[in-house]
């Protein structure tokens, strides 16, 4: 199942420049883990934002929200969840170009 995940981290930002360094440091670490294991597919930043959105992969919610909690960030980020679905006009692949 697919679900394309905002994540807001403009709280990150007020944290003590040590603590922020080691945060980003451990969830570089995570998301990189997390793309090999396929479950982190795609990652965009949001241009003038502090947050980004991504293209994840679970079996569900339930697996997506483990995979999410799994994340050092998650006590300072924001995080909103949509459940993607196959839309008709793509159900038979990719149209050709």
């Amino acid at each position: 199942m697919d679900f394309l995940v905002r994540i807001d981290t403009s709280r990150v930002h007020d944290l003590p420049a040590d603590d922020h360094a080691d945060l980003v440091r451990r969830e570089r670490h995570r998301g990189r883990e997390l793309m090999a294991e396929g479950v982190l597919r795609r990652l965009w930043r949001l241009p003038g934002k502090r947050a980004n959105i991504g293209l994840w992969s679970a079996d569900d919610a339930d697996a997506l929200e483990e995979a999410l909690d799994s994340l050092p960030i998650r006590p300072y980020a924001d995080i909103e969840v949509t459940a993607l679905a196959t839309h008709p006009l793509t159900a038979e692949g990719p149209l050709p170009r």
